[in-house]
């Protein structure tokens, strides 16, 4: 049996290069092609295409997927899912996740790849059950990162608690590129040990690693790899699936994909490349190596947000200042996993830390809740003395943290059904407010039909 393949570029690809701005006319343009390729899976949905279509592109993206789901007649759609957080940045209530889960996968999403920045399995317990209960496939990513406690034998236990759960793979998700060759090797081998589910790999070529580490990781037995078609690979993005599947031509491991149909698309897809470079959201930066990715453990969207940051504050000379104070702060918050939203409250507190000349002075709304247990459990023990002098004597809960949350969707529904035309509107809604109510509110205005006022 070859490799299998999961081509990103519809999702990570230009969420990794370009902050997700591809619209869906762009999306959908190389679908046909791509569809005959004969990939184990698209990643179209998700991450971060929810929030930027509704939010920058004046589009909806339950409409995107059911257009996609139109022309793929092959290959099954995927799509990313960041547990009790959806495709948001807070926890949401049980029946949302629900009402989500159910929603994505009548509008056209096979596999469902959920996951927990900080690995807390309570966290991915609603999204699993309604994942199996309306007949998704169910994979549930292990955010991979490295610390003293993140061991191969972590993740194993890990694994197996994921397998427990009903999953029906893993994904291990690399998300800062982190992933050394070596490293996977001895991962997946001690995960193919200790389970029997298939194993995806899900890296990025940040730190100059990638393809090495795929290239191990297939030695080692990894049933599938996620890859980028080429205008949409390297850099903070994933390695060339063209170049791969060349790589391969003739093993064991030989993808097989039909190269007439991913050269087709490549060139339909250069083009968009182009335009991205030209207008200045592709900046050529995120396609250079940077190793020290493998020093910081900083994934490029979250190193992108700590140069605007300190840019904004005029203070960009302390970058190197910052880089240096994110494992500190990483360490005192018990080394979680620099993925969203732990990236962006790291990076932040690592920014307000050096710019204010104290530590912890000043600390973001997240770190506080964060610190109170409302995101989970920490991987490692806490800095109690940091946790003390941020909330005091305050309780910590030790519950899962959406067990706070009462049923909120009929709510919404009631509260919406003036301009809600469908439970996929209050879902948008659910998740991204204000910025969901002013472009349905716009949709609804554009969708009425001009009265020709006629004088008698």
């Amino acid at each position: 049996m070859g490799v299998k393949i999961v081509e990103t570029c519809l999702r990570d690809g230009h969420q990794s290069l370009f902050a997700t701005r591809m619209n869906t006319e762009e999306v959908l343009k190389a679908l046909p092609e791509l569809d005959r390729v004969g990939y184990h899976a698209l990643e179209i949905w998700g991450g971060a295409t929810f929030d930027a279509c509704l939010r920058f592109l004046n589009e909806d993206p339950w409409e995107r997927l059911r257009e996609a789901k139109k022309l793929c007649k092959n290959t099954k759609l995927q799509m990313l899912f960041r547990g009790q957080n959806i495709l948001g940045y807070r926890h949401y209530a049980d029946d949302v996740v629900e009402k989500f889960v159910e929603k994505s996968i009548k509008n056209g999403i096979d596999i469902i790849r959920i996951f927990d920045a900080l690995n807390d399995i309570r966290n991915l317990e609603s999204a699993v059950r309604a994942t199996k209960k309306y007949g998704g496939e169910c994979q549930i990513a292990l955010s991979y990162t490295t610390s003293p406690v993140h061991t191969v034998e972590y993740y194993v236990e890990l694994a197996k608690k994921i397998e427990a759960l009903g999953a029906d793979s893993i994904c291990i998700k690399d998300m800062a590129g982190v992933l050394l060759p070596n490293d996977a090797y001895r991962l997946i081998k001690a995960l193919k040990e200790n389970t029997k589910l298939p194993i995806e790999l899900h890296s990025h070529c940040t730190a100059g690693q990638c393809e090495m580490t795929y290239l191990k990781a297939i030695e080692a037995g990894v049933d599938i790899v996620d890859c980028a078609l080429s205008p949409f690979a390297g850099g903070t993005s994933q390695p060339c699936t063209e170049a791969l599947n060349v790589a391969l031509r003739g093993t064991q491991y030989d993808p097989k994909l039909n190269t007439e149909m991913l050269d087709i698309a490549a060139q339909k897809m250069q083009p968009v490349r182009q335009k991205y470079l030209a207008n200045g959201l592709l900046n050529p930066k995120v396609l250079s190596v940077n190793a020290n990715i493998i020093k910081y453990q900083v994934p490029g969207g979250m190193l992108s947000n700590l140069i605007n940051q300190l840019k904004q504050q005029g203070a960009s000379e302390k970058l190197e200042e910052v880089l240096r104070e994110v494992p500190n702060v990483r360490k005192d918050m018990g080394y979680p996993p620099l993925v969203t939203p732990l990236s962006q409250m790291v990076g932040t507190q690592a920014v307000l830390n050096v710019l204010s000349g104290e530590r912890y002075k000043m600390v973001p709304k997240e770190i506080n809740d964060y610190l109170h247990g409302r995101y989970g459990a920490s991987p490692a023990p806490v800095d109690e003395e940091i946790r003390h002098k941020i909330i005091g004597d305050d309780k910590v809960i030790t519950y899962r943290p959406a067990d706070d949350l009462q049923p909120e969707f009929l709510e919404l529904k009631k509260k919406y059904k003036g301009i809600a035309k469908s439970d996929e509107d209050v879902l948008s809604i659910a998740l991204f407010g204000d910025v969901a109510i002013k472009f349905i509110e716009q949709r609804n205005e554009d969708a009425k039909p001009t009265v020709i006022k006629v004088e008698a």
